[in-house]
């Protein structure tokens, strides 16, 4: 009998301490369904998540809260409140968590901007994404590379005149092709090793963000992510040794080109591989993970 008392009294104590720090936290949280003990919402969750967030937001108002595992997440459902937490407010609200699996496959996670806190790392790769890329000056510089791609594929679909045409594929094909382009299109030689790494290119990526949006449980329970049970992140860790060589190879040529006094294309691999050159901006280290995260996280960008 006493001992039955003690294994009682075991399994009760935590219970009500769970139940006493959940019930303190969750009092300093936005409203949100209750869920259950230790799994939270996640048996109620709808594939439709935009009707299901919107069903939450009529019961509970435009800001909630919802118990995903272990963790605890803020659903923002109004306009306003999405421009406040995106835009004006974005430096504090910027230290987005990386799921697992991106950890596994983006060189550490925060070797990119996605998964960077805000800091002096953070600003750098925002200012060289921004300035070097996205600049009218960038983009002027792949403006030859981007229009023989669009040529390309309309060339594909008038050889299909008469014939059905999947063109978001077609779009979703060209839109890989001019940021692939825009990176290292400079650097490939001809048309054929071009079309070899970019149909490697696209089927990693594929594969990549097929795995990006499986649910893991590793995400939703931090504290079972070293034992990877279901393969997810070796799965992905196989992938950035695959991109990794491909990467390597890339930058090798270029700069194999640039020691031999070769002429190269002013593309974004160039102003990066300059950036590595350099080791940094004086605030923050530039390293050659950071650039190969970058052409990894940016040309998963168009999926």
């Amino acid at each position: 009998m006493a001992t039955a008392n003690v294994l009682y009294a075991a399994l009760l104590v935590p219970t009500v301490l769970y139940l006493a720090v959940t019930r303190r936290r969750s009092s300093r949280l936005p409203p949100g369904p209750a869920g259950l003990p230790l799994v939270g919402s996640l048996p109620f969750i709808d594939p439709n998540l935009h009707t299901y967030f919107a069903g939450l937001a009529a019961k509970h108002g435009p800001i909630l809260s919802i118990r995903l595992g272990s963790k605890v997440d803020i659903v923002v459902t109004s306009p306003e409140l999405a421009r406040e937490v995106l835009r004006d407010q974005d430096s504090v609200f910027a230290n987005r968590i990386m799921p697992d699996a991106g950890n596994a496959v983006s060189f550490g996670g925060v070797q990119n901007i996605v998964g960077n806190p805000v800091g002096p790392m953070w600003r750098l790769l925002r200012r060289l994404c921004v300035h070097e890329m996205l600049s009218p000056s960038g983009l002027a510089n792949v403006h030859g590379l981007r229009r023989r791609e669009f040529r390309s594929t309309l060339r594909y679909l008038h050889s299909k005149s008469g014939e059905p045409v999947d063109v978001g594929a077609q779009m979703f094909l060209n839109t890989m092709n001019v940021i692939t382009s825009t990176m290292w299109g400079g650097t490939i030689g001809n048309e054929s090793e071009r079309a070899a790494v970019g149909s490697e290119f696209r089927a990693l990526v594929a594969e990549v963000t097929e795995l990006l949006g499986t649910p893991n449980v590793s995400d939703f329970f931090p504290a079972l992510a070293p034992f990877d049970l279901q393969g997810i992140r070796g799965k992905m860790e196989r992938f950035r040794s695959r991109f990794d060589l491909m990467f390597a190879k890339i930058i090798q040529q270029r700069m194999k080109a640039q020691q031999n006094g070769g002429e190269t294309a002013t593309d974004f691999l160039e102003c990066m591989l300059k950036m590595e050159k350099e080791g940094g901006d004086g605030k923050a280290p530039f390293t050659m993970d950071n650039v190969k995260a970058l052409l990894l996280v940016i040309d998963l960008s168009p999926r």
